[in-house]
């Protein structure tokens, strides 16, 4: 098991036909989440393509997620959450923080996510767009979004096959 200190970030290798459980332990907290192919990192999970090979914005179970070269890399096997995850908002960094009024540093995903691959002997060439699990990021009136609280307020969960 692999524990993910709040506003830190972890990466794990995986293999095809694994399993990855991604425990919330307070139900409210969001987990940017990515999968890359570990021979080649400029082919990544890609919410732009999942969502049009799925069809719809949000996961749901048995939705295989693909890569930005259409190919399956994770399923959806299970999930306690809810059922609500975001996969429109692009991951937070130094940059989102100064608009907020932040003066000094604040960890950040993108940031977390580097130094996570880098703990693995990775680089990586950006960041691409992540699943967030747990995220609550409605389609208002068909045009707009707003950034909501997670839905769920306990321990929660959600269960992925490896699929690449």
């Amino acid at each position: 098991m692999i524990e993910i200190p709040v506003r830190k970030g972890k990466a794990a290798r995986l293999r095809q036909g694994q399993r990855v459980r991604v425990i919330n332990t307070k139900g409210q907290q969001v987990v940017d989440t990515w999968a890359f192919n570990a021979e080649d990192l400029r082919e990544f999970m890609s919410m732009e393509h999942s969502r049009v090979a799925i069809g719809h914005i949000i996961p749901a179970i048995d939705d295989a997620l693909v890569t930005n070269r259409r190919r399956p890399i994770l399923t959806l096997l299970e999930d306690t959450s809810g059922g609500i995850h975001d996969t429109l908002f692009a991951a937070c960094d130094r940059w989102r923080y100064e608009m907020l009024g932040c003066t000094e540093y604040h960890d950040n995903c993108t940031d977390n996510l580097a130094a996570a691959l880098a703990g693995l002997g990775f680089s990586p060439l950006g960041t691409p767009a992540p699943l967030n699990l747990f995220m609550n990021i409605p389609v208002v009136d068909g045009n707009r979004v707003e950034i909501r609280p997670p839905v769920s307020t306990r321990p929660t969960e959600a269960h992925f096959d490896i699929l690449e």
